[in-house]
């Protein structure tokens, strides 16, 4: 499987995603205040992974600009329906098919960097997690922060590591990578981040999703 076949999982899934009920509303509250402390009026904010767009269209207006982006052109559609369909209008949000790497690439923003990037069930499903982190690194002002929150499958539920390989090779999952904790975190690090800040949201004891803040080192 390509990258080309995950955005393609993605926009099948699309209609049914955005539907779906969020699994944890209480750690997924605690995410979202503990995620708006951080932002200020000032900010540029860059959100990855943005699926149909719940989370930035409840924190979008806590910012200067918000730009949040999915690898799937659908998702962004579905996204985009719904920010049109706000009242009142919600003028600083934008919804893009994009991703780290490549907005990095292409650094034709005039507007300048980010103050925040936000990746929220996201860095497990990434293929290159050292390039997607690196491109953060490019994409954040200095002393920038991200603030993610991602399974750590290794210490999540066995079953689902188990079934993992099987789900993808019937087309019934997307890529999604095992890891640690720990490991994660040292993979922040070594792209350029110091770790300020780890916490816990999750209102099930099984569901291990640590909520990270790291700042970019200068």
């Amino acid at each position: 499987m390509t990258i080309d076949d995950d955005a393609r999982f993605w926009d099948k899934s699309a209609p049914s995603y955005s539907k779906s009920a969020v699994s944890d509303e209480p750690g997924y509250q605690r995410t979202l205040d503990r995620t708006s402390s951080s932002l200020r009026p000032t900010h540029r904010v860059l959100e990855l992974g943005c699926g149909t767009g719940s989370t930035a269209l409840r924190l979008a207006d806590r910012v200067h600009e918000y730009l949040a982006t999915d690898i799937s052109p659908q998702m962004i559609k579905i996204a985009t329906e719904k920010l049109q369909s706000q009242v009142p209008k919600v003028s600083n949000l934008e919804f893009r098919t994009s991703t780290a790497e490549s907005l990095a690439v292409c650094n034709d923003d005039t507007r300048g960097k980010f103050h925040i990037v936000l990746g929220f069930n996201y860095l497990h499903l990434v293929r290159d997690l050292s390039g997607t982190l690196n491109a953060v690194h490019t994409l954040l002002e200095d002393d920038g922060l991200l603030i993610t929150k991602t399974p750590c499958v290794s210490e999540m539920n066995p079953l689902v590591k188990l079934a993992l390989p099987v789900m993808r090779a019937v087309g019934m999952a997307p890529y999604a990578a095992v890891f640690r904790e720990a490991e994660l975190s040292a993979r922040i690090a070594k792209a350029g981040f110091e770790v300020v800040e780890t916490e816990m949201h999750s209102s099930k004891g099984n569901d291990h999703r640590p909520f990270i803040v790291a700042r970019k080192k200068t």
